[in-house]
């Protein structure tokens, strides 16, 4: 497990986040957790989304393997 230290965070994120904490009736440290996990994740969308950005900025392969497997397997 990873151990995180936030330095200089905004007073008013941290009096929301207490907030929130009592209403939830859990620790600051629990709710930390939560608020990282929940918004770390990354759905099958946007992966999707990433992987067609990249495939569409990437140039056509111009390798001749297809061409010489071919030739290859007419042998």
């Amino acid at each position: 497990m990873a151990t995180i230290i936030i330095r200089n965070l905004d007073d008013q994120v941290a009096e929301r986040l207490r907030l929130q904490v009592r209403l939830r009736g859990v620790s600051v440290e629990e709710e930390a957790r939560r608020v990282l996990t929940e918004g770390t994740r990354v759905s099958r969308a946007e992966i999707a989304a990433r992987a067609a950005a990249i495939r569409a900025r990437q140039r056509p392969h111009r390798s001749r393997g297809v061409e010489l497997i071919r030739q290859d397997r007419k042998r």
